[in-house]
């Protein structure tokens, strides 16, 4: 496992994600302010092209070279915020999540063993009754 590599791709992913919720932001400030251009960045969005953030960027700057810059800053923005608590966050979530999904199997197994009868219990409580007083 190169962990390294791993960091990596994680970051190349967060990176494209932060890039995500700066258009979203855009969006939404766009609806109110000039409608027009915010269906315009949401066409423009929809292509799936923001899967990659740095490729969206990428034509992004090609296509509207202000609205490239104002995704740039809102991204550096929310870096800025969010940041410090990912780490911790993220571990947090992960360990909550893993520990549910554990105790969720544990209770499906508990169920279908305590359903399923088992034939060495039976012979056990069939022969009690018939065990000699000590």
């Amino acid at each position: 496992m190169d962990i390294k590599q791993v960091a990596k791709e994680t970051s190349k992913v967060l990176a494209s994600y932060l890039t995500y919720q700066a258009v979203r932001i855009i969006t939404n400030q766009l609806r109110e302010t000039n409608p027009g251009q915010a269906i315009w960045l949401s066409g423009f969005s929809s292509t799936g092209k923001i899967q990659d953030g740095e490729a969206y960027l990428q034509e992004m700057l090609q296509e509207n070279q202000e609205m490239a810059f104002r995704i740039m800053t809102v991204r550096d923005h929310l870096v800025d915020e969010v940041a410090d608590y990912l780490p911790e966050m993220v571990r947090d979530n992960i360990q909550k999540a893993n520990i549910d999904y554990r105790r969720q199997y544990l209770e499906r197994m508990t169920q279908l063993s305590s359903i399923e009868p088992n034939p060495e219990t039976e012979l056990q409580t069939d022969s009690e009754p018939n065990a000699e007083p000590r």
